[in-house]
């Protein structure tokens, strides 16, 4: 099916204006080898006289379609494209058809519990994904109210963006909603464990399998203590009550992203029902995904972008509101300690690759194009933006400007010069500078400190004119610091701050977007006044400076690697060692540096620090994951999973017994026999992925083959055990026997597009890329993929980012042999 272009979309939206959709799905029959469900779409719209558009749908079997009584000839789909001809002012289009269920978490998802053969269903229609289950007008500004019909197999419930309604045995009704976007239109279908509450007026929901109900159960005061207090404050920012009725929270099984918006009701990732145990930190970003979801219901749900370059705003606003709501008023610690040293970070790598591009782009990509700039330019960038905007207007102006945004445009659509139009009548100045500064050029400044006699002089370099509010921070040997407060307007400015100061970091509080970097004195006193400086804040300023120093090989990468390891046994924040960790794990031991002897080093001192972390706590469980992952030492693995020489506090359950069999698989000791006799263990969905990954980690031909065959060929695998294969699939110990494989991806990633699309196609390209073989023969294959324009651009731009971070390990390398 052709992506939709905004010339299209722009002229469809001149001819129609649709009023209404009636949707019915049948999914009553739930037989083992059933793929397909009934799905009738009923559409009124006016349009002008005599015009014509085209319909989306991509169905299994397009059985009958009528406008306005007369047939219209079903030969004529191409390609998910059907022309409606002969348009009369007022129109009624009723098409039916057969859909396929889909297993990628996009379009109607259908899932088997392993745990007890109980089938799950729910829609995903973001972003193309709508026309896979239900006829329609598929763009972001023809919104229309819904509503539903559905018939289920008797023991099952129904849920959606209306309040549904059991009228018979198996047969439901949603309420008509408020106008939505189609990408925001769901139902979710199945045996589903329902709890009910109720806030302020609004009736609440959680739901999730029934094989996760005990887990839902027990954190449910939890997930709605969160939802009530976010409810409350957002009331309180926006001065405007939610407007979708009933709020369900579903967790759902292979869902391919963390969350999505749908009014009314939000779908998350099932991973989020914890069954083991989990750090604070993950519980803190738990809840920080409902409260972003719920930011949504005023941007994004209720006023909706009306194209898809505006999508940033939806989501930096969301990712913005989500930090700062879930600071003021959850129980949940860390949340812009965890944006220092996650999303941060995650946003300043894409806006350092060659796909960056502006906050907000030109309305020049078609809908496909557009979902590759779900990335950390859209959310950490923009959210970061709207934070520093937030504190330049202050608050008065800012939600103002916001409110005023919301009133005008309710149940409608929007764009940026609209939002800027609203905060500049609340009382904004120079906005339209502002915004060509920072939305509309793409690419990160750097500034940097230099030690005068007098005090510091930051210097700012970039391709744009951009203005920094900022504070330096100064820290003594003790780590005790004293901070000022200052403006970059051009390429250098002087700050009142001593020099003697034995460490100085530019954008101490985190509040500007620019890569940091810090001089050499500073640099030569990290080992020492790192670990002791409070503020996790800060300390996630200077991780970020230094991880982007050494993929910009300005810093050794053995230096860094000293630091992180003088580091560890102080560092007591789970987001600082968990995300240390991962960048150890996914870009330093194998890719800027040889795997050993450094990962022997770094399971040394984790090891160590394990001994001394306090029993049973969050920051014990982190270490933890860690030394498993990198240890050698079999015999402590075995005896964990045994029962003996358990660390005292530490509970290895599910999960973490999945992480030392993993471990143990790659260390040549556990093989297909101990995988099956864990997994015989824990039949549940879980154990199912978890043994995916393991067997795809197996040192052994044949399990590399397989697991490769199924990325590469199994259209019916669901989203988290084809994941967990290409999880378990590169590893640098097994760089041999994984060699063959570098070549087959470039031959065989494109066929993937013919078997899962979206998301899905992406995150398996990403997942499954060579990205351990540091040579530059795989950069010149890359670079022949990308220049194919046959191959899907969601492949293309995927293997091109990863292109760009394997040139920067190659650069990096080269510091090695000088």
């Amino acid at each position: 099916m052709p992506a939709l272009t905004v010339e299209e979309a722009r002229t469809r939206a001149r001819v129609i204006t649709v009023r209404s959709y009636q949707l019915d799905f049948d999914f009553s029959s739930q037989e083992e080898n059933d793929r397909t469900f009934g799905s009738t779409s009923r559409i009124r719209f006016t349009a002008i006289q005599g015009e014509q558009t085209f319909l989306d749908v991509k169905p299994d079997e397009l059985l009958a379609v009528t406008l306005n009584g007369e047939p219209i000839d079903v030969t004529g789909l191409d390609d998910g494209r059907l022309p409606v001809t002969g348009l009369a002012a007022e129109n009624d289009l009723v098409v039916e058809a057969r859909m396929a269920y889909s297993f990628d978490g996009e379009g109607l998802q259908r899932s088997v519990d392993a745990a007890d053969g109980r089938v799950y269903l729910y829609g995903m229609s973001s972003l193309e994904s709508a026309p896979r289950y239900f006829a329609c007008f598929d763009q972001p500004d023809l919104k229309a109210p819904y509503r539903m019909r559905v018939k289920t197999p008797d023991d099952w419930i129904v849920l959606g963006n209306g309040a549904a309604t059991r009228v018979g045995p198996g047969e439901w009704e949603l309420a008509e909603t408020k106008p939505l976007s189609t990408y925001f239109a769901t139902v979710v279908a199945g045996p589903y464990h329902l709890i009910r509450s109720e806030h302020d007026g609004i009736p609440l929901g959680l739901a999730c399998r029934q094989s996760l109900a005990p887990y839902l159960d027990r954190d449910a005061d939890e997930l709605f203590t969160v939802t009530r207090q976010s409810f409350d404050e957002y009331h309180r920012l926006f001065g405007y009550r939610y407007p979708f009725g009933e709020y369900h929270q579903v967790f759902v099984p292979d869902f391919n992203l963390g969350a999505m918006e749908n009014p009314g009701c939000v779908t998350f990732a099932d991973t989020l029902v914890f069954r083991s145990a989990v750090t604070t930190a993950e519980r803190s970003t738990r809840a920080r995904v409902v409260v972003h979801e719920m930011a949504h219901m005023w941007f994004g749900d209720a006023v909706t972008m009306r194209w898809w370059n505006d999508l940033w705003l939806n989501e930096s606003f969301a990712e913005y509101m989500a930090h700062r709501v879930s600071t003021d008023v959850t129980d949940h610690p860390g949340h812009w300690e965890d944006f220092a040293f996650v999303r941060k970070w995650w946003g300043l790598q894409a806006d350092q690759r060659s796909s960056t591009h502006p906050v907000a782009a030109d309305a020049i990509k078609d809908a496909r194009a557009s979902l590759d700039d779900f990335d950390g330019i859209s959310y950490a960038k923009g959210a970061a933006v709207l934070k520093q905007l937030a504190a330049y207007l202050g608050d008065e102006v800012f939600l103002k400007g916001v409110n005023a945004h919301i009133d005008a445009h309710e149940f409608g659509n929007a764009d940026l010069g609209e939002f800027i139009g609203k905060l500049t009548e609340a009382g904004a100045k120079d906005l339209p500078e502002w915004s060509a500064q920072w939305l509309r050029t793409s690419g990160v400044d750097t500034i940097s400190a230099e030690r005068t006699a007098t005090g510091i002089t930051l210097h700012r370099s970039g391709d744009a004119d951009r203005p920094h509010q900022l504070t330096i921070g100064g820290y003594d040997a003790t780590g005790r610091g004293t901070s000022v407060r200052a403006r970059l307007d051009g390429s250098r400015g002087d700050v009142d701050l001593d020099p003697a100061y034995a460490v100085v970091v530019p954008d101490a509080g985190d509040d500007t977007w620019a890569k940091i970097r810090l001089d050499v004195t500073s640099l030569a006193n990290l080992t020492e006044v790192l670990p002791k400086i409070e503020s996790g804040i800060t300390r996630g300023v200077i991780w970020n400076s230094i991880r982007d120093a050494t993929a910009d090989a300005e810093l050794d990468p053995r230096q860094a690697f000293s630091v992180l390891l003088a580091a560890i046994p102080h560092e007591d924040s789970d987001i600082a060692v968990g995300s240390l960790l991962r960048w150890a794990e996914t870009r330093v031991c194998g890719i800027y540096l040889p795997y050993e002897p450094y990962r022997g080093e770094l399971a040394t001192v984790l090891t160590t620090r394990l001994g001394s972390t306090p029993p049973g706590s969050s920051l014990q469980l982190a270490i933890a994951r860690g030394v498993i992952t990198t240890t050698d030492d079999a015999s402590m693995l075995q005896g964990w999973l045994d029962g003996r020489e358990v660390p005292e506090g530490l509970k290895v359950d599910a999960d973490l017994r999945w992480s030392l069999v993993l471990q143990l698989v790659r260390l040549g000791v556990f093989g297909a026999t101990e995988i099956d006799a864990e997994l015989a263990r824990d039949q549940s969905t879980e154990g199912v992925t978890q043994a995916a990954r393991c067997r795809a980690a197996l040192p052994d031909v044949q399990a590399k083959e397989l697991a490769w065959t199924r990325i590469m060929t199994d259209p019916a695998i669901g989203v988290n055990e084809l994941f967990a294969n290409c999880d378990g699939f590169w590893h640098p110990g097994q760089a041999e026997l994984t060699a063959p494989y570098v070549q087959r991806f470039f031959s065989e990633i494109a066929g993937t597009a013919g078997i899962r699309a979206g998301v899905a196609l992406s995150i398996t390209t990403t997942k499954v890329f060579p990205k351990f073989a540091i040579d530059q023969r795989v950069i010149d294959q890359a670079d022949r993929l990308i220049a194919d324009t046959t191959i899907d651009p969601s492949i293309r731009r995927a293997v091109s980012d990863l292109a760009d971070d394997l040139r920067r390990a190659i650069v990096v390398r080269t510091q090695l042999t000088l």
